[in-house]
C-alpha cells in the first residue's frame, strides 16, 4: 500500500514512480492506478462542462453544433435515457494513467477551443454505439455493452467520429494501385492527395510502372521510373498534412522482380543521394515464392520489364505470377530483362532493414495461396495487415473515367482477448462486432476517390483484429511463444473465423445480398472450408482446454453445417479479419498491442507537452513479471510461430513485427525471413533492433490508426 500522503501528490508525478522501483524492490504499480485517480481530481473533473440532466446535456450537443442529430434522432427519448443509465451504471474506470490520459487528450469531444471537455468516456461510447446501430436499439445497447466491457474496441477513426456532427472519415486507411500511364500515375497522386487531407493514410502499388530507362513511345531511355514517382508521392502527403497536425502518411510496395527494385531499396540508405532519398514515405517489397528458391540455388534472379511483360500477356505486371510464369518470361526475348544475384537481393534488404527497419515484406504466393475470393493480392496497407483484391482503373485524357476499377479501404476494429475470452460468449462479441464494422463500411462512401467507394460497396469488406495476447497468457501463467500459447492462439483464432464467417452469412440471409464475386470464390465452391470438416481445431492440452472451460467451440461438425449454409445463403463480406499493430486504443483498453509481445515492462511513451509517461504491461503485476519477457528476450522464432498459428485462421494479413537483440546482424534477419516464409506468415511489418529501443525508439502503432 502507498503512503496517504500520496494522494497529494501530481498525477505526473505518481505515474513516473511506476520507473522506480520500493525499497522492497517491487514496482509500484498502485502509484500508477493513484495517477488515474488523480488526474480525473486534479484535472479531468475540473475541466468537464457539466450539465445538469441528459436531456440538457444533449440538447446543448445537438444546437450548438456538436452531436450529429439524425443520429440521436433515430431513438426514443426512453431508450436514450435507458442506454445512457447502463452504461454509466456500470462504474467504468481507467486502469492505467496513460488510458485515461489519452482518452481524454485524443478522443473525447471538446469545446471549440479544445479547453474543456464535452464527454466523458461512457459518453463517447454510447454515442459510437448509437451511430453504429442506425436506429436498432437492441444492436445499440449490444455495441455498447461490448464497447464498455472492453470485449470490442472500434478503430481510432470510428470511435473518434462516429456520432459527431463535424467529423472526419469513420476509416483511415487506403490502398491504391497505379498503372504504366502518365493519366494512371496522375490520377493516383491526386487520390492521394484527397485521402489525405481527410487525415487518411495511403499505400499505393508501383510495381506495374515501367523502369528507368524505359521506352516511351518507342524511343530509348525515356521513362524515369519509380523513384521521381515516389518523391512525388512524398512531397504531396507532406503537403496534406491535415491541417498540419501531422504529417500525412503514404506507403509504395514494389515487386522484387521489377527493374528497379535495387534503386528503390536504395532510397532508404543512410547514405542516400539527397536526390533520391525517400525520409518519409514507407517502402514495401512483394516477394514471390521463386526468389527464395533462386536464393536457395545462389543463382541470378531475373528483372522483368513490366512494360513489355503487359504487352506480351496482355494484362499488368502485378497480375501475372512471376512464380508460375519465371522461367517463361526469361525465355522469352520479347521480353527486356536484367539481373541480379538473389542472395544479394536479400542481403540487401537486410542491410536497408538494420539501417531503417523497412522494407515492409510481402510474401506474394502464400498470401494468394491463402486468399478464399477471386482475384490476385499484389500489394498491402500502411501497416501491413490489408490484404484484399483490387482491379485496374482506365482514364481518358481529361483523367475522368474510361473504366471504374476497383481500390481498398480499411473497416477496422479489435477485440480484446482477455476480456472477450472473461465474457465466455465468443458468438455475442464476434456477431457484434462484425455488424459494427459493417456499419462502418455501410455509413462509409470516399466520394472524392470513386474508385475507393466502389471497392467499398462492391466488397463490404471489414478487417476484425485481436489485441492483448501477451497480457491474457500472461495473465494465465503461460509463455508467449510457448506450445501452450501457441496452441491457445490456433484453436482461439479458428473460433474466431467460424463466428466471423457465420455472422457475415446471417447477414447476406438478412440483406439478400452476398458480396460481388461470391459466386467465384472458395467460400461459394465450399472447398475454403476442407480443412475444418477434416478435422477438429480443438484443444489438445489440459492447460489450454482449460481455457476455454464453458464455452461452446466449434467441431468439424459445426463447421459442415456453417459450410451448408455459406454455399446455400452467401457471405455478406468478401473480407473479415485483420490483425493491425493496435496503438492508441490498446492504451484505452488497457491491452497489450496487438498479438505481439511487448517491448517492455514499462512502456515510456512521450506525450506532447507532458512529455514522458509511463505504462505497464496489461495485468502485469509483481508476482507474475516472468510471463513479460519482452520482445527482444522472447526472439523472432517464438514470435513467427504464434503468428503462423494466428495466420492460419485469418483471410486478410497481421502486422508482424520482428524484434532482434542489439548484437543481431543481417544474417539472423535473413534467417529469420526465410523461417517465417517457410512457416506460412503473409506480410513482416517492421524489422526491431534492441538497441533502437534503448535510444528512445518507440515502435510504432497505424500511421493511419492512430493520433
Amino acid at each position: 500500500m502507498l503512503d496517504s500522503s500520496l494522494n497529494e501528490q501530481d498525477y505526473h508525478a505518481l505515474n513516473a514512480m511506476l520507473n522506480l522501483y520500493d525499497g522492497d524492490g517491487n514496482i509500484r504499480f498502485d502509484a500508477d492506478r493513484m495517477a488515474a485517480r488523480q488526474y480525473f481530481l486534479q484535472h479531468v473533473n475540473q475541466n468537464t462542462v457539466f450539465f445538469h440532466s441528459l436531456d440538457e446535456k444533449l440538447g446543448y450537443l445537438v444546437s450548438e453544433g456538436y452531436y450529429e442529430e439524425a443520429v440521436l434522432d433515430q431513438y426514443s427519448k426512453n431508450f436514450m435515457r435507458a442506454i445512457w443509465d447502463a452504461a454509466y451504471g456500470k462504474k467504468f474506470r481507467f486502469p492505467t494513467f496513460l488510458g485515461a490520459f489519452k482518452y481524454y487528450t485524443s478522443y473525447t469531444l471538446k469545446t471549440r477551443d479544445g479547453q474543456r471537455y464535452l464527454e466523458r468516456y461512457e459518453d463517447r461510447v454510447v454515442m459510437t454505439a448509437l451511430a453504429l446501430a442506425r436506429g436498432d436499439e437492441d444492436l445499440a445497447m449490444t455495441f455498447m455493452e461490448e464497447i464498455l466491457d472492453g470485449r470490442f474496441q472500434p478503430a481510432t477513426p470510428t470511435f473518434l467520429n462516429a456520432g459527431k456532427a463535424s467529423r472526419g472519415e469513420l476509416i483511415s486507411c487506403f490502398l491504391l494501385r497505379l498503372e504504366d500511364n502518365m493519366e494512371s500515375i496522375g490520377r493516383g497522386i491526386n487520390s492521394a492527395l484527397q485521402l489525405s487531407k481527410r487525415g487518411g493514410g495511403v499505400a499505393l502499388l508501383l510495381t506495374n510502372i515501367r523502369e528507368h530507362g524505359a521506352p516511351i513511345k518507342g524511343i530509348e531511355n525515356q521513362s524515369s521510373g519509380v523513384i521521381p514517382v515516389m518523391k512525388l508521392l512524398e512531397d504531396s502527403f507532406s503537403y496534406a498534412n491535415q491541417l498540419g497536425a501531422r504529417q500525412g502518411a503514404g506507403a509504395v510496395y514494389l515487386n522484387a522482380h521489377h527493374p528497379d527494385i535495387m534503386r528503390f531499396l536504395d532510397t532508404k540508405r543512410e547514405n542516400a543521394d539527397e536526390k533520391i532519398r525517400i525520409k518519409t514515405l514507407s517502402l514495401g517489397v512483394v516477394i514471390p515464392d521463386i526468389t527464395f528458391e533462386l536464393a536457395k540455388k545462389n543463382a541470378d534472379m531475373y528483372l522483368f520489364s513490366p512494360h513489355d511483360v503487359e504487352k506480351v500477356y496482355g494484362v499488368p505486371f502485378s497480375e501475372i505470377s512471376v512464380t508460375e510464369k519465371y522461367h517463361e518470361m526469361v525465355d522469352d526475348k520479347r521480353i527486356r530483362k536484367t539481373k541480379v544475384n538473389a542472395r544479394e537481393f536479400f542481403q540487401t534488404i537486410a542491410e536497408i532493414q538494420f539501417e531503417s527497419g523497412y522494407p515492409y515484406v510481402l510474401f506474394e504466393d502464400t498470401a494468394n495461396r491463402m486468399n478464399p475470393v477471386d482475384g490476385r493480392i499484389n500489394m498491402s496497407n500502411l501497416c501491413s495487415e490489408i490484404l484484399q483484391v483490387n482491379e485496374a482503373s482506365e482514364f481518358n485524357d481529361d483523367l475522368s473515367y474510361a473504366k471504374m476499377g476497383s481500390d481498398i479501404s480499411c473497416n477496422l476494429g479489435s477485440l480484446n482477448i482477455a476480456k472477450t475470452m472473461d465474457g465466455k460468449d465468443l458468438g455475442r462479441t464476434v456477431g457484434a462486432a462484425i455488424r459494427a464494422l459493417t456499419a462502418v463500411s455501410e455509413m462509409s462512401a470516399i466520394d472524392s476517390v470513386p474508385s475507393v467507394r466502389r471497392g467499398n460497396d462492391d466488397s463490404h469488406a471489414i478487417g476484425l483484429g485481436q489485441m492483448n495476447l501477451h497480457g491474457f497468457l500472461a495473465r494465465e501463467h503461460i509463455h508467449y511463444g510457448s506450445a501452450e500459447g501457441v496452441e491457445f492462439t490456433s484453436v482461439y483464432f479458428a473460433a474466431i473465423a467460424y463466428h466471423a464467417i457465420r455472422s457475415s452469412c446471417e447477414l447476406a440471409q438478412e440483406r439478400g445480398a452476398s458480396f460481388k464475386g461470391f459466386e467465384k470464390s472458395d467460400y461459394a465452391s465450399g472447398t475454403f472450408f476442407d480443412k475444418y470438416t477434416d478435422r477438429d481445431w480443438l484443444p489438445q492440452s489440459d492447460r489450454v482446454t482449460s481455457l476455454f472451460g464453458g464455452m461452446d467451440l466449434p467441431t468439424r461438425d459445426d463447421w459442415a453445417a456453417l459450410k451448408a449454409d455459406v454455399m446455400q445463403h452467401g457471405m455478406f463480406n468478401r473480407n473479415l479479419q485483420a490483425v493491425p499493430p493496435t496503438g492508441s486504443i490498446s492504451y484505452i483498453n488497457n491491452s497489450t498491442s496487438s498479438i505481439h509481445p511487448i517491448v517492455s515492462k514499462i512502456e515510456i511513451r512521450k506525450e506532447g507537452k507532458i512529455g514522458r509517461v509511463y505504462y505497464p504491461a496489461a495485468f502485469m503485476n509483481n508476482e507474475n513479471l516472468e510471463y513479460y519477457r519482452d520482445a527482444y528476450e522472447i526472439g523472432p522464432e517464438a514470435l513467427i510461430d504464434t503468428y503462423a498459428a494466428a495466420t492460419e485462421h485469418v483471410d486478410q494479413g497481421l502486422s508482424l513485427t520482428l524484434f532482434f537483440p542489439a548484437e543481431a546482424t543481417t544474417r539472423d534477419i535473413n534467417k529469420a525471413q526465410i523461417y517465417a516464409w517457410k512457416k506460412g506468415i503473409k506480410t513482416i511489418y517492421y524489422v526491431r533492433l534492441r538497441q533502437e529501443a534503448l535510444e528512445g525508439t518507440e515502435v510504432q502503432g497505424c500511421v493511419s490508426c492512430t493520433l
